[in-house]
């Protein structure tokens, strides 16, 4: 049976839309077979200038773009927002559109796990899922390299670009690529932040206008951390602590303020220059993650 295609008017072309493995993969034939380069960015959709600012960056590194949109189930855990995550994929379309994307990839659960989800194959990556969101999400990682790891291999991608909010996650999928031997390169991009340096989210959607207004102190906490890091390398414990206390005093209730080492999340020795501070913590019925990195001098 042919793909689904849906066409939409932009600048330079049109965007294509495929529902199903076999569109996917007529078209990826397709533009390897003229020698194009290929740029892939995966979403669960609502999609925010985060989103596009990743999908700018990877139309600057290869001919052809390809952006997913798929709610993955086996990567939220009981009780956690699977049936209620913000679905508004005729507004991602157009603004997808309006952006010059050449192809959309919205898949059904059926086409990505073909098994059933209960019995299908699992990635895991041992040791680096276990710790921070490990800890408190302990399928969470499984669950996101696994679907990562099958959109990688049907979208065949020269490059993919991940957002580095979600640091833990980026980590995460470098190993699968590396350990798995796939010919992919994986491009970290920046976080992108609100006007009061709340990193955008498609969860933000979930605070009340009180609580939107205490969200940013996730990310002032993490910078104060941060200069106090640069002065005071040897006081890691009493950064993290303090961390939690006035994130506490702020009405979240954190999960974890940690300093690690930014290469691979392992907690960091004197020697270690380049680390990364992290954090998590719920808002009302919001989860936030955020993340800073920070360069010790001495």
């Amino acid at each position: 049976m042919k793909a689904p295609v849906v066409q939409g008017t932009r600048s330079g072309g049109s965007m294509e839309t495929v529902f199903d493995l076999a569109g996917l993969h007529r078209v990826v034939t397709r533009w390897k077979a003229e020698g194009a380069t290929i740029a892939f960015v995966p979403t669960m959709g609502n999609l925010h200038s985060g989103h596009f600012s990743l999908l700018e960056r990877a139309r600057e590194l290869a001919d052809r773009t390809i952006v997913s949109i798929f709610v993955n189930p086996i990567q939220f855990g009981k009780g956690e927002d699977y049936e209620s995550y913000p679905s508004t994929l005729n507004k991602d379309r157009a603004g997808l559109a309006d952006n010059d994307l050449d192809l959309l990839f919205v898949p059904d659960l059926s086409q990505l796990y073909p098994g059933g989800v209960d019995t299908d194959t699992r990635v895991i990556v041992p040791g680096l899922s276990n710790i921070l969101c490990g800890r408190f999400r302990p399928e969470h990682f499984s669950g996101v390299a696994t679907v990562v790891a099958k959109l990688l291999i049907n979208t065949q991608p020269d490059v993919a670009l991940f957002g580095e909010k979600d640091y833990q996650q980026l980590l995460v999928i470098r190993r699968v690529v590396t350990d798995l031997c796939m010919p992919i390169e994986i491009v970290g991009m920046p976080v992108i932040r609100e006007t009061d340096g709340l990193a955008m989210s498609s969860r933000n959607a979930y605070l009340n206008m009180t609580e939107r207004k205490k969200a940013p102190l996730i990310y002032a906490t993490l910078q104060a951390a941060a200069q106090r890091l640069r002065r005071a390398p040897n006081q890691i414990s009493a950064i993290e602590a303090e961390g939690m206390k006035i994130l506490e005093a702020g009405g979240f209730r954190p999960e974890y303020f940690s300093v690690r080492r930014s290469e691979d999340l392992a907690e960091p020795s004197a020697q270690d220059k380049r680390l990364s501070i992290l954090a998590a913590a719920w808002l009302g019925s919001a989860r936030l993650i955020d993340n800073v990195k920070v360069l010790v001098d001495s």
